[in-house]
């Protein structure tokens, strides 16, 4: 408990001495507010009415989880079949690995073609930039179970749930996590890049509205309204990661 506690008042050290350096830097150095605006004058943006920033989190936010939450569906259901099927993932992971090298950026305009505006697309936009490491690792993490628990299984008659649920699932637990962290940071990547490619709600959108005015403040407190939003999803993933793994490894003990 104690290193938990120190580890996050590190943590929590770090970003006061971020945002200390950040307000020194603008006040000691006279930058221009419309180059770098200080802590103070960010915080401020909040308070502009025109920009419905609460409308604009929630949108971002909706399409960050639930292109998420569908990679994370997608990507272990895609990673169980292949387990089962030598033959199905021969067929279908050279494709992946093929569709995954398309750059997401080149995918945007198509995709908006395909689903107009709105959550939805932005969601894909997210989904299809973070579901391929989730896929890789979790079946990385189903090839590693120990071959004689399998058979041990199987001399049982267990179905392939069973098998699932009770020996692959536990033990690839930390890969699949693994993949989850990744998946997170490249979601809220995925669902900007969209905002930005063509989006009429959202904070990307927001910036680009801004960015127009010049109201450098407003697009600081996006930015960082975009990174809290990844952090929620990330610390999230960490609490799953330890509630599940290090029970299962107390469990094992």
């Amino acid at each position: 408990m104690n290193e938990n506690l120190q580890r996050y008042a590190l943590a929590l050290l770090a970003h006061v001495a971020l945002v200390l350096a950040w307000y020194l830097f603008v006040k000691l150095g006279n930058v221009p507010k419309f180059v770098m605006p200080s802590p103070g004058a960010t915080l401020d943006a909040l308070l502009q009415p025109d920009y419905s920033w609460w409308t604009n989190i929630l949108v971002t936010g909706t399409e960050i989880f639930a292109g998420y939450f569908l990679a994370l569906v997608v990507g272990v259901a895609l990673a169980l079949v292949f387990t089962w099927s030598k033959a199905l993932e021969s067929f279908f992971m050279p494709l992946l690995v093929s569709l995954n090298m398309i750059p997401k950026v080149a995918l945007g305009p198509l995709i908006i073609v395909w689903f107009k505006y709105g959550i939805l697309p932005n969601s894909i936009m997210a989904f299809s930039i973070c579901v391929f490491p989730i896929l890789l690792t979790t079946a990385r993490g189903l090839r590693e179970t120990e071959p004689e628990l399998l058979d041990l299984v199987r001399s049982l008659k267990g179905s392939r749930w069973q098998l699932f649920s009770k020996v692959q699932l536990p033990g690839a637990l930390p890969y699949i996590f693994s993949g989850m962290k990744v998946a997170a940071i490249l979601a809220v990547a995925g669902a900007v890049v969209g905002e930005f490619l063509g989006s009429d709600k959202g904070l990307g959108y927001l910036m680009l509205q801004v960015q127009v005015t010049l109201d450098t403040p407003a697009m600081f407190m996006a930015v960082i309204m975009i990174t809290l939003i990844g952090m929620l999803l990330y610390g999230l993933v960490l609490a799953m990661e330890r509630l599940l793994v290090v029970k299962d490894a107390r469990i094992d003990g």
